[in-house]
């Protein structure tokens, strides 16, 4: 992996991961365009930490009372949005693992789109953050539990989720990047064990392009939370449903004909 290929990850792994894009997917497809196969495993785990740093940063407010006192209704809601996703990893793991091959890649990219259309339909709700009940929660962990599978974002997931419970968009987006927090910290979990099961080569975590990968991560991250919020207040989710759906027809026209990516 070159250092510019590294920016480029990196710049990709931060943007997606908040944007209703999905990080899993454009990053298997840019895997897949440049050939990388060395070391991706090491710079999952590197970008994925790179991107919850933001998500502290800007919701430390929020953040900062769960660790002074644990015990509190915003706690029990974000294990409550977890769970489901733990419960599909375990049971659905070998799996999914199977779709991130590129052939499920295109229909999770157009199922992406539909969610985000349909997001932008629904009228504004009146329930905040506070107003979020148990079940409430549960049901948004479960559109997070789908967003498992490549091409499926999990922040345009969780969003609809929550919109289509009466959750305001604001409010909406704010528990999306709050439950980011347990879904990025537990999947780097698993890609440590992964590594530590492949006895990767620790050195490897701090060659250049690996540090160039994580601050560009973490910088295009930060942008990424505070344009979102924006756009999800102006119902603009849809222009990122046309583009995935553009991005899905080219995906099938390869996999079907060119073979150019996808041979």
């Amino acid at each position: 992996m070159t250092i510019l290929e590294a920016i480029i990850l990196g710049l990709l792994q931060g943007v997606t991961e908040f944007l209703p894009v999905s990080s899993s997917g454009h990053l298997l497809l840019l895997q897949r365009i440049f050939g990388i196969e060395e070391g991706l495993l090491t710079f999952s785990v590197v970008v994925h930490i790179a991107t919850i740093i933001p998500v502290l940063f800007i919701y430390f407010d929020r953040i900062k009372p769960l660790l002074r006192n644990p015990f509190q209704k915003l706690t029990l809601l974000l294990i409550l949005g977890t769970l489901p996703t733990v419960v599909a990893v375990l049971l659905f793991g070998d799996i999914i693992d199977t779709l991130f091959t590129g052939n499920f890649l295109a229909i999770g990219f157009i199922i992406t789109g539909i969610i985000l259309i349909i997001t932008d339909k629904y009228k504004d709700g009146s329930k905040n953050v506070d107003e979020i009940t148990g079940k409430d929660a549960l049901l948004i962990g479960l559109t997070q539990a789908v967003a498992i599978m490549p091409g499926i974002s999990r922040s345009g997931s969780t969003i609809f989720g929550a919109v289509v419970q009466g959750i305001d968009r604001k409010s909406a987006v704010n528990f999306s990047f709050l439950l980011s927090i347990p879904a990025i910290a537990g999947a780097t979990v698993l890609e440590i064990r992964q590594l530590l099961i492949g006895q990767a080569d620790i050195n490897f975590f701090f060659t250049m392009p690996v540090i160039v990968g994580f601050f560009a991560a973490m910088i295009s991250g930060y942008f990424a939370i505070k344009l979102m919020l924006k756009i999800v207040a102006a119902s603009k989710l849809r222009y990122f449903a046309y583009y995935l759906i553009i991005v899905a027809v080219l995906i099938i026209i390869d996999q079907t004909f060119t073979n150019f990516v996808f041979g």
